[in-house]
């Protein structure tokens, strides 16, 4: 890829990632700590649930630098951006707050309360 192409892949994820990411790093920090968070989500072999460790990454991605991004950095931001337009799609019905739909978003660094 070119670096005119890599940095307009690397704008055009960055923009995404912002747009689905509404969360700041440190209210996503707060959220991670808490027992709500670690209720959701697929855990292998007893650990960490997928989206908890996505969500510590997005962590460390809020405070990194568009020009320090890394490729592993872009596709994980890629990642991130389908996560939450896949799960937004499957929306349930009535009343979210207090739903596993919304935690495992917040997860994912989006909150859909969030105004």
């Amino acid at each position: 890829m070119s670096p005119v192409a890599k940095d307009e892949d690397t704008e055009d994820t960055w923009s995404r990632f912002r747009d689905a990411v509404n969360m700041t790093a440190g209210e996503l920090e707060k959220w991670l700590k808490t027992d709500e968070s670690r209720s959701v989500g697929q855990k292998t072999d007893g650990g960490e649930a997928t989206g908890h460790a996505s969500g510590r990454r997005i962590v460390d991605l809020l405070h990194t630098k568009r020009a320090d991004l890394g490729d592993d950095d872009l596709a994980h931001m890629r990642k991130v951006v389908g996560y939450v337009k896949r799960h937004l799609a499957q929306r349930p019905p009535g009343d979210v707050e207090d739903t596993p739909w919304r935690y495992s978003l917040m997860n994912w660094g989006h909150d859909p309360e969030k105004a």
